[in-house]
């Protein structure tokens, strides 16, 4: 099955590959969630999963051992990711403090509330052999639970292949690429060094999904001038699904009384990855473009799209799912306020479907997507709206105008009340 490819697109021959016959074969039949209860029905189907609700654990600190994973599943969220991993974790170096918050009051201020995040800090510093133990304790104790692995590995095909193989032995239910982590580790082709570069990204994409026997979701970077042509590279080249955005690079401030930035590490910073409330809106125009490309080019096959960006509450989960994500994914979210989250999260959602009769999440998944047009289309929209209000008649002209079948129907026109 040859796959849509845009004129001058960078791809590679996987389509014809025995890769592309493995890839079909890992994901099964999409089934659109249907609810014959009072309450509407959250549970999804992506890629083959089966999740109770579309909130997922974000990879990074809430994923990053055995224990906070299992609270996340007995919390009720519909999966979890793991912090990423990678073969050599002594190579991981992490340094505290390592996060600083943006509130929305002055400079420094402790009051506010928090609408930004930054942290440096890197992938699982954990060493492999105990994260995939984990892994395996974790599915042999919830099987019914998606757990999805996060993996990132240097520009080395063999590498790939050997963390994919000893990350599937784990049982794991699929794999997200970190192909967008913005700082820490760039000189190695690592992270975002990768998501940034379309030919890098559709070679490593394909020594990756060479090996993978279960669903692979890219993770992309949003620090790049056109996000859906990286992620329609990745989608081309083997994966079934992208996750957008990671976080987005950042310099939080500098305290004015030391004049040090923040966050200080012995005096001194780097720029990090930024997050939280402040970023939805971006997240939101990020996904809306990655969401239009799969509509386009990959409408008649099972690609999926898990949108992460500053979600608090089910409406910002709603603003993503109305543009076509099948999933939503929380970090940041969940490190102020707990895994408990998801259970608002969940309840807000249904109120947002009741309100407007919907009775599964696939009922208005995309729904607004349609809504967005080019500025041009704006303006010719806009003055056509202007015409055909000028030409409806507000009332009578004069008493000329008066007709003896319309008779009723004309004064009702000049009633005000």
């Amino acid at each position: 099955m040859a796959l849509l490819r845009f004129p001058g697109m960078i791809t590679a021959p996987f389509a014809d590959s025995p890769a592309f016959e493995r890839r079909k074969s890992r994901v099964g039949f999409r089934v659109f969630a249907q609810s014959g209860e009072s309450e509407p029905d959250l549970s999804v189907t992506v890629n083959g999963l089966k999740m109770p609700n579309p909130f997922v654990i974000g990879s990074g600190p809430p994923g990053t051992n055995y224990t906070v994973m299992k609270r996340a599943f007995e919390e009720g969220w519909g999966a979890v990711i793991a912090k990423t991993v990678s073969l050599d974790a002594a190579k991981v170096i992490n340094v505290t403090p390592r996060y600083a918050r943006l509130r929305a009051g002055a400079n420094g201020s402790a009051k506010g509330q928090i609408i930004g995040w930054e942290n440096i800090e890197l992938i699982s510093d954990r060493p492999l052999e105990t994260m995939l133990k984990e892994f395996k304790q974790l599915k042999e104790e919830y099987p019914n639970r998606i757990l999805i692995a996060s993996i990132m590995e240097e520009y080395n095909k063999d590498a790939w292949h050997e963390l994919i193989d000893r990350v599937e032995q784990t049982g794991v239910d699929a794999i997200e690429i970190n192909f967008s982590c913005p700082h820490g580790m760039p000189e190695r082709k690592m992270g975002a060094a990768v998501g940034q570069d379309c030919d890098l990204l559709e070679e490593v994409c394909g020594w990756i999904n060479e090996k993978a026997s279960v669903p692979v979701w890219a993770k992309m970077t949003p620090n790049i001038t056109d996000i859906a042509l990286a992620a329609k590279v990745s989608l081309d080249n083997g994966c079934e699904g992208v996750s957008a955005i990671n976080t987005i690079m950042s310099v939080m401030g500098i305290n004015l009384d030391t004049l040090r930035p923040e966050p200080c590490v012995e005096g001194y910073s780097t720029p990090g990855g930024y997050s939280a409330k402040a970023v939805h809106p971006i997240a939101l125009a990020k996904v809306m473009s990655i969401a239009r490309m799969i509509k386009n080019d990959f409408a008649n096959e099972d690609r999926s799209l898990s949108a992460i960006g500053g979600v608090e509450t089910g409406s910002d989960a709603a603003e993503f799912i109305l543009l076509g994500a099948n999933t939503v994914q929380v970090c940041t979210g969940v490190m102020m306020h707990g895994y408990g989250l998801v259970k608002k999260l969940c309840v807000e959602l249904q109120e947002f479907m009741k309100k407007h009769n919907f009775s599964s999440v696939e009922d208005f998944r995309g729904a607004s997507l349609g809504y967005f047009t080019t500025h041009t289309d704006l303006v010719r929209r806009q003055q056509e709206a202007i015409q055909e209000r000028k030409a409806i008649k507000k009332g009578l002209q004069s008493d000329k105008d008066w007709t003896g079948d319309g008779f009723v129907k004309e004064t009702e026109s000049m009633v005000s009340n």
